[in-house]
């Protein structure tokens, strides 16, 4: 009897793309391994170089911390008055007031219609009036509103004293409301202390003061020098006693580099006028 012959059994021929594609995963992986732990962190290896640059040329700065994670978030206004209230805030209250007065505003600033200066003891916000006030008035512009406002929220979370000073152009004014720029120019800084107040500053920590015509940054020759003249200046002081031992704000200003300005060719006498269009 003849033997059957068995049939042959198909043979796979792709087996070997099974043993391909575990070789490509695990070339991938690999790789992936591989570019990990070849990248660095551009933002730490940063703040270390800085670091360490600080060390070798301030020896001062060797005891600072280096910081290491990643960046805190930036504090809401409520979280930044709690701090303050606690005394945990960190860094100058001064200097961060001024810091954010010049990201707040620094298209005024760029325009040179507000300054910040300042030292170790107090802070100028000076505001043309011009941005505030129509000529000869002591109530806000439409404008001034919002720009108080903005100013307002940086002061409100701080306890820092904040003495508003107005000024003026030596061009007499003469009305009912106004008798001379004394009272005009209190009338201004006493407005701008009441927007301050209504906008979450604490009325007390504030302070209206007129120095009328007699604190002059600029000759008011002409009229470019009358308008430097007539301002709004936000005293912002560490502290009260700072003030009160000072025989005056514009002196210690003085002393930190602002003078009164010479007087004019006429000896300095007013230029007489019936209007307030100057002020």
């Amino acid at each position: 009897m003849a033997r059957r012959r068995h049939r042959e059994e198909h043979q796979n021929q792709e087996r070997w793309l099974v043993s391909y594609a575990d070789f490509i995963t695990l070339l991938f992986a690999f790789f992936v391994v591989m570019y990990s732990i070849s990248s660095i962190n551009e933002g730490k290896y940063k703040i270390l170089s800085e670091t360490l640059t600080g060390v070798f040329n301030q020896p001062e700065q060797a005891m600072k911390a280096i910081p290491i994670g990643e960046e805190r978030p930036r504090t809401t206004q409520k979280e930044l008055l709690r701090d303050v209230q606690n005394g945990s805030a960190e860094g100058d209250p001064l200097k961060q007031i001024a810091d954010s007065v010049r990201a707040a505003f620094g298209d005024l600033i760029a325009t040179d219609q507000l300054h910040v200066r300042g030292n170790e003891q107090w802070i100028e916000i000076t505001l043309s009036s011009s941005l505030l006030f129509p000529s000869g008035e002591a109530i806000p512009n439409e404008a001034a509103f919002d720009i108080i406002e903005k100013v307002a929220g940086i002061l409100a979370p701080y306890r820092n004293p904040v003495n508003v000073e107005g000024f003026t152009d030596n061009v007499p004014i003469h009305n009912a409301r106004f008798p001379t720029n004394w009272e005009l120019s209190t009338a201004r800084a006493a407005s701008i202390v009441r927007l301050l107040a209504q906008d979450g500053v604490d009325p007390g920590r504030l302070a209206a003061v007129g120095y009328g015509e007699f604190r002059p940054l600029a000759d008011n020759a002409d009229a470019e020098g009358r308008a430097r003249n007539r301002r709004v200046v936000l005293v912002v002081s560490r502290n009260l006693d700072v003030r009160r031992v000072s025989t005056g704000a514009a002196d210690a200003r003085q002393d930190a580099g602002t003078q009164p300005a010479p007087q004019s060719a006429s000896g300095g006498k007013p230029v007489k006028s019936s209007s307030a269009s100057g002020s």
